[in-house]
């Protein structure tokens, strides 16, 4: 009995850490790759409420991220990613906490999450903020 109550506690201290992470992806109603992202991070843990858009312009102006931007926003948290960042770039972004807007991967490259097959060690992550040239964040 003692054995099967020490299973069960650990199962829900254990609860936590297994819940989904909350996103928020905002798109163009006719964007596909868009679509392909909110599947690879709805398979990597998130839950993903897409939002359709048609004033992408306003969402990056709001958060900074005009001048890194991609095809969608996503806002984890505090933090805005914009682009087809990988999850591991997310994940350091939420690991380490940093004392900035968020990441991004610019445009909309070919060997990204959503873009094609994806390429480790390719792709150059950005950090969001007010400075004059982008500053990186990690390589994926």
């Amino acid at each position: 009995m003692k054995k099967l109550l020490s299973i069960l506690a650990l199962m829900l201290l254990a609860q936590p850490a297994l819940a989904a992470i909350n996103a928020t992806l905002y798109k163009s109603p006719s964007c596909g790759c868009c679509e392909e992202y909110v599947k690879y991070l709805e398979k990597n843990g998130f839950k993903v409420n897409a939002i359709n858009s048609n004033d992408m312009s306003a969402i990056k102006t709001q958060d900074g991220s005009s001048n890194l931007a991609s095809c969608h926003t996503t806002r984890i948290g505090n933090y805005t990613v914009e682009g087809h960042v990988p999850v591991a770039a997310i994940q350091k972004l939420l690991r380490e906490k940093p004392s900035i807007a968020g990441i991004s991967a610019p445009g909309m490259p070919q060997n990204s999450p959503g873009m094609g097959p994806e390429i480790k060690g390719t792709l150059k992550i950005y950090q969001l903020g007010n400075a004059a040239e982008p500053k990186l964040f990690s390589v994926e």
